[in-house]
């Protein structure tokens, strides 16, 4: 009989819907008698008021956007207050309020698990379980190289851990370790056979032979895409680069302008669902450290500098990527120039960068995952 799984993510910031996604994808994977599992993938902002919604996904992106600091701030400090205390018992009751469509949609499912990829959901199910509203084993998987205090929640089933460091903290916060499981972070089932460079890089009108930098997300900290785009392409060297914009259509029509100054040096690209093979295409990635992004970048090898990190769980990201030597780290614009020069003139240390980051990816971690939920 087929097992039915319930993915539970929050849209503020995409990693915790990437992650569950990932899951869903394997679980609809033919597996010789047919799907894995049925799995049904919720966002829990679809069941909440407009005005709980807009609080917990509008003004976390402003927050990190405008405020980077006071949400540093507030990570270590809900990280560090007691349970009990009136800050933390006040935030649980006002999520319970506005929640209670998302336990209907539950009981109409029936899940035989649930796996969590946001501690939000995870929270309102250990309080279901203790009260026994709720029969299911309930799964967490933590979707960074760090933990925060508020994915730690009684009655869970079991965990999923990036890291051995992290399955480490869960430890140290009293999760027993026959419940820990140190998998990585679940990624697409793309990312699992790297892609063939050369006919990825024809494919977009690359030249496979050429050193290929892929510069992802907005630039933030470092100024807009175009202006980044500019500086690179300024610096001496026979390279070429791959700029993403996602969905921002005045960015990508400024690199697409800016592309023409550049012959066959420039590629801009809008949002795509082929990132893996422009990934494939690419010696050297300048990205955001968040969880989901440098986990497919380790899975395919790739070597990073990061930049402008949201302080807290980015920050915490970045250190561990610097730590185990598959990325630099990139202040402001000068810096991030110093550090592409630097590889650029060392291609002996972006290999060593690339076997380490081989070495550590977890490709497989979405269906090991599945597997131990499903076992």
């Amino acid at each position: 009989m087929t097992k039915k799984i319930l993915l539970l993510s929050v849209s503020a910031g995409a990693g915790h819907m990437r992650a569950a996604q990932a899951i869903e994808a394997y679980a609809a994977r033919d597996g010789g008698g047919g799907p894995a599992a049925l799995a049904l993938h919720l966002d829990v902002m679809d069941f909440v008021t407009p005005a709980f919604r807009k609080l917990y996904t509008d003004f976390y992106i402003k927050l990190v956007n405008k405020a980077p600091a006071l949400w540093g701030y507030l990570y270590h400090a809900t990280h560090d207050a007691p349970r009990d205390s009136s800050m933390q018992r006040l935030r649980r009751a006002v999520e319970r309020l506005n929640t209670r469509a998302l336990m209907t949609q539950i009981a109409a499912f029936q899940p035989d698990a649930i796996i969590c990829t946001h501690f939000l959901p995870a929270e309102l199910l250990s309080r279901a379980l203790r009260q026994h509203q709720l029969a299911c084993p309930v799964w967490v998987q933590v979707t960074d190289f760090d933990l925060h205090r508020m994915w730690v929640h009684e009655q869970m089933e079991g965990y999923f851990a990036a890291t051995d460091e992290v399955a480490f903290r869960m430890r140290h916060e009293g999760i027993p370790a026959e419940r820990i499981h140190v998998t990585g972070i679940p990624i697409m089932p793309a990312f699992a056979q790297l892609p063939e460079r050369v006919q990825c890089a024809q494919a977009f009108g690359l030249d496979p032979r050429r050193t290929t930098i892929l510069l992802m997300g907005g630039g933030a900290g470092l100024g807009s895409l175009e202006t980044v785009a500019a500086r690179l392409l300024a610096l001496p060297g026979d390279f070429q680069l791959i700029v993403l914009a996602g969905k921002n259509a005045a960015a990508l029509a400024a690199l697409q302008a800016l592309a023409g100054q550049y012959p066959g040096r420039l590629l801009a690209q809008g949002f795509t669902s082929e990132v893996e093979r422009l990934m494939a295409c690419a010696d050297l990635v300048i990205t955001k450290p968040g969880g989901l992004t440098t986990s497919e970048c380790l899975a395919l090898g790739l070597p990073m500098i990061v930049n402008s990190p949201i302080p807290g769980q980015e920050e915490r990201n970045a250190d561990y990527l610097l730590e185990q030597g598959v990325a630099l780290k990139a202040f402001d614009a000068v810096t991030l120039e110093y550090r592409v020069r630097l590889l650029l003139d060392h291609p002996e240390q972006l290999q060593a960068m690339r076997a380490k980051a081989l070495a550590l990816g977890r490709p497989r971690a979405a269906l090991e995952v599945l597997a131990q939920v499903l076992a």
